[in-house]
């Protein structure tokens, strides 16, 4: 059995890492393998379309680990967290979006398996606003305990002593089984 792409090369064991062996006992490629025919066979379109290669820029969490450390309150923690939040949100939803055009690239997603390519980065793009969403929820909830908890139940009340129960056949047992008129033939 021979691996479809010519530059495929099989693995001795000899210092490969656990993903090149599993590969080579599966005649398969690595991840690293595929990035590599990827990257090379993209090298024409990125000299055309060149893309930045830094990282973008860093969030700095010093202040909102400093602001944090120095919360006392549930309205000073919350604080920290929309901050927070609405400092990602742009990149977050642009990252979203970018991900869902790749997804829809040539209209691959259109009638495409819930396991395919095209759908995981639909989730992907969803789940990324999902996790700001539910950090955001998570505030609320903490900002509904402090200033609007949930009504206590009212403490039960006492029931009346009551006496024995009444014999069936008795007339306060039979009492709400009987007619409130009574009919004459």
């Amino acid at each position: 059995m021979s691996h479809p792409h010519p530059d495929f090369e099989l693995y001795d064991n000899i210092d490969r890492t656990p993903d090149q062996v599993a590969a080579a006992s599966a005649v398969t490629a690595t991840r690293y393998d595929l990035r590599r025919w990827s990257l090379r066979d993209a090298e024409e379109f990125l000299a055309r379309h060149p893309l930045p290669s830094a990282p973008l820029p860093r969030l700095d969490p010093g202040p909102y680990v400093a602001a944090l450390a120095a919360a006392e309150k549930p309205a000073e923690v919350s604080a920290v967290t929309q901050h927070l939040l609405d400092a990602v949100y742009p990149t977050v939803r642009e990252l979203s979006n970018l991900l869902l055009g790749i997804a829809r690239w040539e209209g691959r997603h259109r009638s495409a398996a819930p396991d395919s390519a095209p759908k995981m980065l639909m989730s992907a793009a969803s789940r990324c606003l999902d996790a700001l969403a539910l950090a955001d929820q998570a505030d609320m909830r903490v900002l509904r305990d402090e200033y609007d908890p949930a009504p206590q139940p009212p403490p039960p009340r006492p029931q009346p002593a009551q006496g024995p129960p009444s014999p069936p056949g008795s007339a306060h047992a039979s009492a709400s089984h009987r007619p409130s008129t009574r009919h004459t033939p």
